[in-house]
């Protein structure tokens, strides 16, 4: 249900890379948490991990989900079920 607020508000995501240097990402609803080397995003696809070297937004657009990075990309993975990791990882480290 979540993903069909994401897309209503969102519309369609796509990730768009040129010359692994800048990447187009539309869709997205949310940044968790960035530095020059990892971007952490939720978009209406599920959370997007990006990690390379020298990274920078150079354009956010929070009206219409679109976001500009440059720098130079070395990965992009979904996390799908990164909530339950947290979940899991959390209530071990409670009960070690």
């Amino acid at each position: 249900m979540e993903t069909s607020e994401y897309v209503n508000n969102y519309g369609s995501h796509e990730i768009k890379v040129v010359d692994r240097s800048v990447m187009n990402l539309t869709g997205i609803s949310k940044i968790s948490s960035f530095d020059d080397q990892e971007f952490l995003m939720e978009s209406n696809m599920g959370v997007i991990l990006l990690k390379g070297e020298g990274l920078e937004i150079v354009k956010l657009d929070t009206h219409d989900g679109n976001v500009k990075i440059k720098g130079k990309l070395y990965s992009i993975a979904y996390m799908d079920n990164m909530k339950k990791n947290k979940e899991e990882s959390l209530l071990s480290k409670l009960f070690k």
